[in-house]
Formats: structure tokens, C-alpha cells, sequence
């Protein structure tokens, strides 16, 4: 499959997505790497006593953890992985939530049934027909860590009946949501890992690993590192917004005249995605500054692409200035070679996504990222991501 394919996919899941434990002085840790052609990042997780290993996508732009389990509702009501599914019954810990709990209020009031027995149900549906039904339950999850740290009555959904877009490696079982809602790992891990968080994608197509960090373990120091704010909407508590006051390219600048917390940095999320005037005035930049011409016809889902003679061509560099951070991203974040003579832009405009604008996973790879939910900031360093620990 080539790149092209890759991202239509990703850039139409895009789309669809925005139409606790004893304490312990030990973080964990799991790994994280790409997801072949499906355009995202897994990592890995452990469910149930005695654990099974779980991989999943890691998404900052969702908040349930969600594995397919058995029974599926019918022999078509789960989508085709390579491991076989999550068994509740084997669980000695797994345990249902009642529709009266606390932790069934945290789901929205139209993301909740009662079923049989009294039990939690819940249902998570996508504008491009993904979905997962299923039950919500409590067990113990940890991590692929030397610490062995565990964490009891971790509330998770047991997906019965799903439907996804983002599977055609097989290797994913469910979703691993790092949202700031109330449901997400992070937010369940909350003061044992004291807010805070870091990943660190390496290049996509890359077959190496890096690592998913928790707690004081997350935190990034050194030079190059830089900070800005990060604000969570009531209107939106799922999403991570960061301000962005504009975008260099070259040696010129644009301003956004979006409002404040402008933009919603996701690692479930492949392209960048911006406001329609910012993304024309990009593609101008990079047209007078480069010796590409641009297609009028450019392939899916590319919304720019440029022909150019020769076996190489230089194109402008850009700079991301969000409140009190410039992000210098590498030419592979911004660009891709579609084939010998056709380069293609990783920016999409953000028509049909209600005006948001996001900060995919292509334009963070080879940095770390830390979200510093207490500190209420998130900060970049870049890295080889392929040689973190």
C-alpha cells in the first residue's frame, strides 16, 4: 500500500472523529509504534488477572479504553485481529459496572443504556460508520514495564459489537483513550502519575519502538525544549487545545486569526488540519519559494501537491508559534513524495470538521511530547525517537 493510501484513509477517519492502584514511588511504561498502513500509533496494555496483552490505538483525541471481548453479538459484529478476543470469564478481576454507578454517570447521557442484569452499556458512534457497542466494566490493567506496576478497578468498555476503519493491519483490538475526559487512562491514573504523560512517535513506516511514559518519567528536560498552554473547553472536555499564533514558511509568516486555543494537538489524528484562509496562504508560500508547480487535480486526500523537475527539489521549512513555544519541524513532517516527481503537502484545510483545527501525529513525529495536565501546558523537544528510553 502506498503512502497515498495510507493517508486517505487516516484523513478520512479524520474527518468522521470531529463531525486506581496503591501508590507507588514506580511509573509505568509501555511502547509505542506505528500502525503499518492504517495511519495511526498502538501501543500496549495488559487486561484482566491474569493479564493479557492488549494492543491498541493511542489516541489523545478519545477518552475510553476499549477492547474488542467475547461473545460478539453475531459472527459479523467484530472487526477481523490478529489476536484472539478479550474473555471476560477468564478475568478473576473483571468485574460489570451497574447502571447506578458513579463511573456510568461519567459516559454521556446518549452514549448509555441499562441492559440485562443491570449492567452499564455503552455506545460510541462515527460520522464514517465506525462504532463500538459493548459493556462497561472494571479490571486491572498494567504495562509492558520492568515495574510491574498495576493498576486494580481500572474502568475500561468490553466492546461486543464493533465496526472500525482503522484496523487493516489486524494488529489493533480496541482504542487506548489519553483524553482529558473522565474515562481516559490518564485521567483514571490521574495523581498516581501525577498528570502527566509523554510519547514520542517515531518516523511512520519506521519498524522501531519507542515509549509511552508516565508521571515523573514523562517529564522532558534539556535544551530545546520548549512550553506552551494548553486549555481544556467545557463545551469540548475531551480535547487538549494549544494556542497557535502562526505558522513561518520560508521566511514569511502568517498570522492566525483564530481565536485563542485554536487548535486541538491529537495523536489519533494523521494530517495537520487548518483553518481554509491560513492553508491557501501556506500553499502560496510554497509555490513562490519553491520550484514546484502545483496540480490542479491533486491525488486524495491531499488538498496540495507540486511537480517538480529533476531528481530533488528544495522546498521552505516551517515553524509552528504556538503562545510561548516555536516548533521547527523537520521537512518529513510537512512533506511527502507521492512519487518521483510529485510532492505533497501533510496539511489539509479543516472544512467539515466544525472549525477545528488539529496537530496530527505526521507534524510530531521525532518529538517528545509532554502534556503537563496539572501545569496545564504541554512541551516539545525533538529527538530521534527511535533511539528514546
Amino acid at each position: 500500500m502506498t503512502s497515498s493510501d495510507i493517508f486517505k484513509k487516516a484523513a478520512l477517519r479524520s474527518i468522521a472523529r470531529y463531525s486506581l492502584s496503591e501508590s507507588s514511588n514506580q511509573f509505568p511504561e509501555s511502547i509505542v509504534f506505528p500502525n503499518g498502513a492504517a495511519g495511526d500509533y498502538l501501543t500496549k496494555i495488559y487486561i484482566g488477572t491474569p493479564p493479557v496483552e492488549r494492543i491498541a490505538v493511542a489516541d489523545t483525541g478519545s477518552d475510553l479504553i476499549w477492547v474488542q471481548c467475547s461473545p460478539c453479538d453475531d459472527n459479523s459484529s467484530c472487526f477481523s485481529q490478529d489476536s484472539p478476543l478479550f474473555d471476560p470469564n477468564n478475568s478473576s478481576t473483571y468485574t460489570p459496572i451497574s447502571c447506578t454507578s458513579e463511573n456510568c454517570t461519567l459516559l454521556y447521557q446518549n452514549q448509555r443504556t441499562c441492559g440485562t442484569s443491570n449492567v452499564c452499556e455503552y455506545s460510541y458512534r462515527y460520522a464514517d460508520d465506525s462504532y463500538t457497542n459493548g459493556s462497561l466494566a472494571s479490571d486491572s490493567i498494567s504495562f509492558d514495564s520492568t515495574s510491574g506496576v498495576t493498576f486494580p478497578n481500572s474502568i475500561f468498555g468490553c466492546g461486543h459489537n464493533n465496526t472500525v476503519t482503522f484496523n487493516s493491519t489486524k494488529k489493533a483490538t480496541g482504542v487506548v483513550g489519553l483524553g482529558a475526559g473522565p474515562l481516559s487512562l490518564v485521567s483514571q491514573l490521574g495523581d498516581q502519575i501525577g498528570h502527566k504523560f509523554s510519547y514520542c512517535l517515531v518516523s511512520f513506516g519506521s519498524n522501531s519502538t519507542s515509549k509511552l511514559k508516565f508521571g515523573d518519567d514523562a517529564i522532558i528536560s534539556g535544551n530545546g525544549v520548549v512550553s506552551t498552554p494548553l486549555t481544556i473547553n467545557s463545551s469540548t472536555p475531551t480535547y487538549y487545545n494549544l494556542n497557535l499564533e502562526g505558522i513561518t514558511v520560508g521566511n514569511n509568516t502568517i498570522q492566525s486569526t483564530q481565536n485563542s486555543s485554536n487548535i486541538i494537538i491529537d495523536s489519533g489524528t494523521t494530517f495537520t488540519y487548518l483553518d481554509p484562509s491560513m492553508f491557501n496562504d501556506i500553499v502560496t508560500l510554497v509555490t513562490e519559494s519553491s520550484a514546484v508547480e502545483a496540480v490542479q487535480d491533486p491525488p486524495k486526500p491531499y488538498g496540495f501537491c507540486g511537480s517538480f523537475q529533476g531528481s530533488s527539489v528544495n522546498v521552505p521549512e516551517f515553524v509552528f508559534h504556538f503562545t510561548g513555544a516555536d516548533v521547527a519541524l523537520p521537512t518529513e513532517n510537512m512533506y511527502t513524495l507521492v512519487d518521483n516527481n510529485l510532492l505533497c503537502l501533510l496539511l489539509l484545510p479543516n472544512t467539515g470538521l466544525n472549525g477545528l483545527s488539529l496537530f496530527g501525529n505526521l507534524a510530531q513525529m521525532n518529538f517528545q511530547v509532554e502534556y503537563d495536565l496539572q501545569g496545564n501546558k504541554v512541551s516539545f523537544a525533538p529527538a530521534n525517537c527511535t533511539n528514546s528510553n
